[in-house]
C-alpha cells in the first residue's frame, strides 16, 4: 500500500511541475535578443533591398509595411484572408478529430497500433503535390480539395504526437490508480490526458503550421 502511495504522489509532483514550467515568466534577456535579431534582419533585408534597387524583386521594408498598411485596410484582402482562415480552420478541425481519435486508439492498444500502423505509414511517404490531382477528381473545383489536403499535413503530425503522449505514460500510474478504485473515465481524465497534452499542444502547432504552408 505504500508503493501505491508513493507512486501516486510521484504522479501529483509530476502534475505540479508541468504545470510550474507551464507559467509564462518575463524574460527581459529573452526580449532583447529577440530585438536584436529582428533588427539584424531589417538591417540585412534594407542592405540587400538598396544593393537589387529593384522594387519588383526585393522591395525594401518601409515599401512592405506600406503595401501591409494598405492590405489590412483593403476590403477584398480581408474577404480574401477570412476565407483562407476559414478553410485552414475546417482542415485543422477535421484533422483535431481524425488524429486524437486514432492517437489514442493508437497508443491504447497493441492491436489497433498494428491494423492501423501499416496504413498510415505509406500515406505519409506521399507527396503532397501528387494529391492535388487526385483531390480534384475526386471532390471537384472548390473548397473540397483544400480541406482534403490541409487535413491530410494536419493529422500525421497530430496523431503521431497524440499517440508518443500516451505511450510515455508510466505503467505504474495507471496500477496506482485502479488499487484504488478508480475507473476508466477517471484514468483517461486524471491521468493519461493530463501525461499526454504537452504532446498534444506540440502536434497541434505542427498540424496548423503544415495545414497552412499547404492552403495553396
Amino acid at each position: 500500500m505504500a508503493k501505491i502511495q508513493r507512486s501516486f504522489h510521484a504522479l501529483l509532483k509530476r502534475w505540479t511541475e508541468r504545470i510550474d514550467r507551464s507559467k509564462i515568466q518575463f524574460d527581459p534577456i529573452k526580449i532583447i535578443c529577440g530585438l536584436i535579431a529582428f533588427g539584424t534582419l531589417v538591417l540585412a533585408w534594407q542592405f540587400a533591398a538598396r544593393y537589387y534597387d529593384n522594387q519588383l524583386l526585393l522591395p525594401t521594408p518601409w515599401q512592405t509595411l506600406k503595401a501591409l498598411l494598405f492590405a489590412v485596410q483593403d476590403p477584398e484582402t480581408l474577404m480574401n484572408l477570412a476565407l483562407t482562415l476559414k478553410r485552414v480552420m475546417s482542415g485543422l478541425g477535421i484533422a483535431i478529430v481524425l488524429g486524437l481519435s486514432l492517437g489514442f486508439a493508437m497508443g491504447y492498444s497493441s492491436v489497433v497500433n498494428k491494423l492501423v500502423d501499416p496504413l498510415i505509414g505509406p500515406l505519409r511517404q506521399v507527396p503532397i503535390m501528387a494529391w492535388v490531382p487526385l483531390t480534384i477528381v475526386w471532390f471537384g473545383l472548390g473548397d473540397g480539395p483544400t480541406l482534403f489536403i490541409i487535413a491530410m499535413v494536419a493529422t500525421f503530425p497530430i496523431l503521431l504526437n497524440t499517440m508518443a503522449g500516451v505511450r510515455s505514460v508510466p505503467q505504474n500510474y495507471y496500477h496506482a490508480a485502479r488499487s484504488m478504485g478508480s475507473g476508466r473515465f477517471v484514468i483517461f481524465s486524471r491521468i493519461t490526458l493530463p501525461s499526454a497534452l504537452p504532446d498534444m499542444i506540440t502536434g497541434l502547432r505542427i498540424g496548423l503550421s503544415a495545414g497552412w504552408m499547404s492552403v495553396i
